[in-house]
């Protein structure tokens, strides 16, 4: 099932229906733009980046046996993405996310993941069939229930896992408690999602990161923007800043950053270079300079 380039990406795969303007938006704002249905999902979006850093991923997830869901498949082999683990449900439709964008951000987003948690544990028996646990790298994310989530950070099938795991909002971050209590794999956070974990407020990264690994944390990756991210472990921390751009995209930054990240470490590199590559990774998907 595994080998040197595999890595299991497990949560959401589902379509991303964007719209954007040129311009800056505010709440309850009526504007000309732009509106695009894509691939997406916290678990898609890691496995397309990584499969642009040369990893072969694969994906755990829930897809409808409905035309959404298979025109969503289609999608994944076009992108060179392993489909073969996804639980096809016949009674359950494909998930989807919508968001509003502006040039000064995120305006506005609901997911609608409801057939990924109603599937549940369903989308894991690829797992339950290995001999041994699996022993590669794994990218989570947090649109699974709490009660999954849970028994994911504790379970045998993972113990032996390069596991990283991202909440997919600051909605769904507490769902990554269990993580922090089992000490348990990479945390990739927020400023914002950190402070939901920590029941707190920061006002940086670095103690931010800090702080998650005196709440247990094993390790922790706090993102801030266009301000400083940091990578905290043990006794180490490494904090840089993102180079300059402007900003022509956001859904989808935060999980180049993770795949980036992910697949610099697995090359090979030392914390402090690995962060960079993932920050200038995340920079250039932002300007628009990266394909999807």
């Amino acid at each position: 099932m595994k080998d040197n380039t595999e890595i299991l990406c497990i949560g959401s795969v589902l379509w991303d229906v964007i719209g954007r303007c040129d311009g800056p938006m505010h709440l309850g704002a009526d504007m000309p733009g732009r509106i695009t249905r894509l691939p997406g999902g916290v678990a898609m979006n890691i496995a397309m980046a990584l499969r642009r850093f040369g990893l072969a991923p694969k994906l755990l997830s829930a897809v409808g046996r409905d035309p959404e869901g298979d025109a969503l498949i289609a999608a994944c082999h076009a992108r060179g993405l392993g489909t073969d683990l996804i639980y096809r449900s016949e009674d359950l439709p494909t998930d989807q996310y919508m968001a509003i964008e502006g040039t000064n951000g995120l305006i506005a987003a609901i997911a609608d993941a409801h057939s990924l948690e109603a599937a549940g544990e369903k989308i894991l028996r690829p797992l339950e069939t290995l001999t041994e646990p699996y022993a590669g790298a794994v990218a989570l994310d947090g649109n699974l229930t709490i009660d999954l989530l849970s028994q994911m950070a504790r379970s045998p099938l993972l113990a032996k896992a390069d596991l990283r795991v991202a909440p997919a909002s600051p909605g769904k971050a507490l769902r990554l408690s269990p993580f922090v209590q089992a000490g348990r794999g990479t945390l990739y956070v927020n400023l914002e999602e950190a402070g939901l974990l920590c029941q707190s407020r920061f006002e940086s990264s670095v103690v931010a990161a800090a702080t998650l690994l005196e709440r247990g944390a094993v390790r922790a990756v706090v993102t801030d923007g266009g301000n400083p991210a940091t990578v905290a472990a043990g006794g180490e921390i490494f904090t840089q800043t993102p180079p300059p751009v402007s900003v022509t995209r956001v859904t989808g930054a935060g999980d180049t950053f993770m795949a980036a990240h992910i697949a610099a470490e697995l090359s090979g590199l030392a914390p402090d270079p690995a962060l960079y590559e993932a920050l200038n990774a995340a920079a250039l998907y932002v300007a628009g300079e990266t394909k999807i």
